[in-house]
């Protein structure tokens, strides 16, 4: 498992985790130092999309408690992922050990569920006692001949992006490769950390299907377990969540040739950047003035479902607090909306993310590299903001505060990718804003002397 770990931050197509001379690489956390989600959080919302695969904790009931049912991610057929799999380990357990828990629940799933593969995470209590998972893991799957993957991923070893990254390494290491598709065509792409958060992969699908590409592998989204094992005969991979997963899309160029590019569909501007990328990236002049006439014609009906919209949003003053890819690309759709972005969270940013940050929203923005409460609200006052834009831990934040508020992360409901999700993005802020709740809330108490007249007049 310290193997694994450190290979994870010895990326070499992650210049984020490039140690140079003047600058020092990315280091593992002190236990104790995942503030924003451990480890173990970021290996399940890599994999738990793989929906018909069974997911099993291996430690204290608090672990699988905690995590389930926390993100967006849809699925169109399995709902096998839903279920919260635990060990359940107790304090007898950890005393004496265990392992034989570990193979009666393998083998309860398989009896109950019959899943194509199980995935077995270690937690902070497991890696603490030893456990030998890999081969426990090992066993387990001569015994009953179906794939059983052993995700070393604890808590305690790093921070959200680290599990995402150890899990990306499970996959690299038991499940791409390990099977063929049943058929191959010219135009086969793959999605790489992409989790089908509120469905937007849908709308994304749809795009591809009128181009006639097909979506061989989805990592992980509505993704099911086979063909993720087939991922290495697509022609071309998009990695979509920030560098999360960029180790699997670097092994599937040096293994299997595959060239991949990084890109957002947030906003029309990067949709349609991307889908261009897509074809380029095929070699097909046909495929490329397709994709010339799709994006004319859906840029061409979204400034038509705009219009009325962009006239409430301009000059409105946002404040974004997310990180990863949203923090870039979601400022790219926010300013076709010509909304002014006056502050951005970028605490779970890469350098890269940083720098892109900087080109799109130039010096007077501020950047928060803080997690806390008590700074997004300095920094949406002294901006003078209109909207906070952030994940759902901050709603009530915001609900205290009395601010517009429009949740982005992956806890969300609605899709807002793609060209389709950008309409219904603008929607959403134009809700927010002009939700009269927000002028009552701002009002002084009826019973307060100055305002007494004009409220009950």
């Amino acid at each position: 498992m310290k193997n694994h770990i450190i290979n994870a931050f010895q990326e070499p197509a992650c210049q984020h985790n490039q140690t140079q001379s003047n600058q020092q690489g990315c280091s593992p956390a002190k236990p104790g130092q995942s503030n924003g989600g451990c480890a173990f959080d970021g290996a399940q919302i890599t994999l738990l999309p793989i929906a018909d695969a069974a997911h099993l904790v291996h430690g204290p009931i608090a672990c699988g408690g905690n995590s389930w049912e926390r993100r967006g991610s849809l699925s169109s057929d399995s709902s096998l992922y839903r279920y919260g799999l635990t060990t359940d380990l107790s304090e007898q357990d950890i005393i004496f050990g265990g392992d034989e828990k570990l193979f009666r629940s393998i083998d309860e799933i398989i009896q109950r569920f019959h899943p194509p593969a199980i995935f077995v995470y270690s937690t902070c209590v497991t890696a603490l006692i030893g456990v030998d998972l890999d081969s426990i893991c090992h066993q387990a799957a001569k015994r009953h001949a179906i794939p059983i993957i052993p995700v070393n991923s604890p808590g305690f070893s790093g921070s959200k992006n680290l599990g995402n990254r150890l899990a990306g390494q499970a996959l690299i290491d038991y499940v791409i490769g390990t099977k063929e598709p049943p058929f191959e065509t010219p135009f086969d792409l793959n999605f790489i950390g992409e989790y089908n958060i509120a469905g937007e992969m849908w709308d994304i699908e749809d795009l591809l299907k009128q181009l006639g590409i097909r979506l061989l592998s989805r990592i992980t989204g509505d993704s099911h377990f086979h063909e993720v094992q087939w991922a290495h005969r697509a022609k071309v991979n998009m990695v979509v969540c920030g560098r999360a997963l960029i180790n699997v899309a670097r092994h599937m160029e040096d293994a299997y040739e595959i060239p991949y590019f990084e890109g957002s569909f947030y906003g029309a501007k990067q949709t349609s950047s991307s889908l261009m990328k897509i074809a380029k990236l095929f070699g097909d002049q046909r495929l490329i003035d397709n994709v010339s006439e799709l994006i004319k014609n859906e840029e061409e009906k979204l400034e038509e479902a705009l219009k009325e919209m962009r006239n409430v949003l301009r000059g409105k003053r946002a404040l974004l607090y997310t990180g990863g890819v949203k923090s870039w690309s979601v400022i790219s759709a926010l300013q076709e909306l010509e909304i002014e972005v006056v502050g951005v969270g970028i605490s779970k940013s890469s350098q890269e993310d940083i720098a892109r940050i900087k080109d799109l929203v130039g010096e007077d923005a501020l950047l928060i590299n803080s997690r806390g409460a008590r700074v997004v609200l300095e920094t949406f006052k002294e901006k003078q903001g209109d909207i906070l834009i952030a994940g759902g831990r901050n709603i009530y934040v915001a609900l205290k505060e009395r601010i517009p508020f429009l949740e982005i992360n992956q806890e969300r409901d609605h899709a807002y990718a793609g060209y389709t999700g950008f309409i219904r993005m603008a929607q959403h802020l134009v809700n927010a804003i002009q939700h009269p709740v927000w002028r009552l809330a701002n009002l002084e108490a009826p019973w307060e002397e100055s305002n007494h007249d004009r409220i009950f007049q």
